[in-house]
């Protein structure tokens, strides 16, 4: 009942905020607008409430962090050419900027930049050759295989089922950058599936673990980690560099 009533009251002062900060937007827009002498135009029917004026900037700590620590990786590489499914569009766009980039998605992006090709790729049935590829990433995407989410068909064994094709794919020697939330095992549904490290290793026979990385709850950002420490998270970012064997 307690943290019932801790909650309401959370909430009430919650609104409060929100109003008196919309106050003094509105004020600072009129003042604004009444000393404006530019060719600008103002109009109030424009005016969007944002409430930005944070001491640092906020940012989402799993979709910066991770293409981040891909990107560094695949420099390491330095491959040929390095091929992504389903990962943020970010990491694939500025990744091309300086390595020819080959992107695939269940749904394609119609994205047009030099250096990437963008094309549509099924992760449960993947058409490349099996052992064909040396650089090959999926990044938060894994978990949402067989949820339907986006529009694929629903199947419990989804995930498993694009994992075992991506491990099918890579070369002996190749590398395999995988990105999924890590925790307490569970899935929320239709969003995504939450998995201990432990369930990511199981599934990886005939790779080694070169690189462990991850996002805590509290949005620190450790790039060489041990798995462990990741087992407690309710929604971190694990991030898995694996070399075929």
């Amino acid at each position: 009942m307690e943290i019932f009533i801790d909650r309401i009251l959370a909430h009430f002062q919650w609104k409060k905020n929100r109003k008196l900060e919309k106050a003094e937007f509105m004020d600072q827009l009129t003042s604004f607008k009444n000393n404006n002498q530019r060719e600008f135009s103002i109009n109030i029917s424009d005016a969007k409430f944002y409430n930005e004026r944070t001491l640092t900037t906020n940012f989402d700590a799993h979709y910066i962090y991770h293409p981040a620590w891909a990107a560094r990786i695949v420099k390491k590489i330095n491959p040929e050419f390095h091929i992504d499914i389903s990962s943020t569009l970010h990491f694939c766009s500025q990744l091309s900027a300086f390595i020819p980039v080959r992107f695939y998605d269940y749904r394609p992006a119609l994205l047009t930049l030099d250096q990437l090709t963008c094309e549509r790729a099924d992760l449960t049935n993947l058409h490349f050759e099996t052992e064909s590829i040396n650089s090959l990433s999926c990044m938060h995407t894994i978990e949402h295989i067989g949820l339907g989410r986006y529009g694929d068909p629903l199947d419990v064994n989804g995930d498993i089922k694009a994992l075992n094709e991506l491990k099918r794919v890579v070369k002996i020697g190749g590398n395999l950058l995988i990105v999924v939330p890590i925790g307490k095992p569970r899935i929320v549904f239709n969003a995504h599936r939450i998995y201990s490290p432990k369930m990511i290793i199981d599934e990886m026979e005939g790779f080694k673990l070169e690189n462990f990385a991850f996002v805590n709850d509290k949005n620190d950002f450790f790039s060489n980690a041990n798995l462990n420490d990741a087992n407690e998270e309710d929604y971190g970012c694990g991030c898995f560099w694996f070399i075929k064997k």
